[in-house]
């Protein structure tokens, strides 16, 4: 049989008469001798013919010869052959080949190998395939390469599979792009890896999502994140969600956000957690609020 080197030296019009038998019983040492020209010269009925073994041993460099027709015809047996690393190597307009159906035949291990550039070429619709456990797979680095709009776009199915390091990980301008629906699914966990920036960053409109067992997990670094304007928008019925922890976490300039009628929403024993600090902050009319609570 021909030489892997031969094989190289094939003309694109020779590679055009190659049968699919004959492509089917290369070598995996004879496939790693073809160019990128010749790998692109394939008919789809060709590409089809090789086995996930003969692409599982492609370069990165060969993976650069594959055209998106090839990738678009790519069956999930074949593509179960890919390795991470080839994966990484694709183009984003490789990437934006990838059939619904493809995507979603991606293990996790082949998933991580996708380069943050490639993770943003992702079309919602491709996004919109991907399970909870694929998303729960990407790194923290891949999780970068999600613009806003992509994050929002998660159903709550998949927005349930981002574990705690993945959200902690989300940049201010990502956080923007939390939906109400996305806050409200948060669970406890999941709440317990978001930074004391990432609250910051949220909108009012988000903050009237964040439910009181949401708010009485919080930690004291989480609480001391909000601003005024955020603990503003917080309705009577939130700010007294907070634990005993969180009111006493309250910085001085966070308590004059507080209102008269949050404080006289809280129990007895969330009033007794403020500090003597916390109390000196307070206005005329908060400490009366304050002394009818506990009176």
């Amino acid at each position: 049989g021909l030489t892997s080197t031969q094989l190289g030296r094939l003309t694109t019009t020779q590679i055009g008469a190659v049968t699919t038998t004959q492509l089917t019983a290369l070598t995996t040492t004879q496939v790693g001798g073809l160019t990128t020209t010749e790998i692109g010269a394939l008919t789809t009925t060709q590409f089809g013919a090789i086995s996930s073994t003969q692409l599982g041993v492609l370069t990165t460099t060969q993976i650069g010869g594959i055209t998106t027709t090839e990738i678009d015809a790519l069956t999930t047996t074949q593509l179960a052959g890919m390795k991470s690393t080839q994966l990484g190597a694709l183009t984003t307009t490789q990437i934006g080949a990838l059939t619904t159906t493809e995507m979603s035949a991606l293990t996790t291990t082949q998933l991580t190998g996708l380069t943050s550039t490639g993770i943003d070429a992702l079309t919602t619709t491709q996004l919109g395939v991907l399970s909870s456990t694929q998303l729960g797979a990407l790194t923290t680095t891949q999780i970068g390469g999600l613009a806003a709009s992509e994050i929002g776009g998660l159903t709550t199915t998949q927005f349930a599979g981002l574990n705690a390091t993945q959200l902690g990980a989300l940049t201010t301008t990502q956080i923007g792009g939390l939906t109400t629906t996305e806050i409200d699914a948060l669970t406890n966990t999941q709440i317990g890896g978001l930074t004391s920036s990432e609250f910051a960053a949220l909108t009012t409109t988000q903050i009237g999502a964040v439910t009181t067992t949401q708010l009485g997990v919080l930690t004291a670094t989480q609480v001391r994140g909000f601003t005024t304007t955020e603990i503003d928008a917080l309705t009577t019925t939130q700010v007294a969600g907070l634990s005993t922890t969180g009111i006493g976490a309250l910085t001085t300039v966070q308590i004059t956000a507080i209102t008269t009628d949050d404080i006289a929403a809280l129990t007895t024993t969330q009033g007794n957690a403020f500090t003597s600090t916390q109390i000196s902050s307070m206005s005329n009319p908060q400490v009366n609020a304050l002394l009818t609570l506990l009176s």
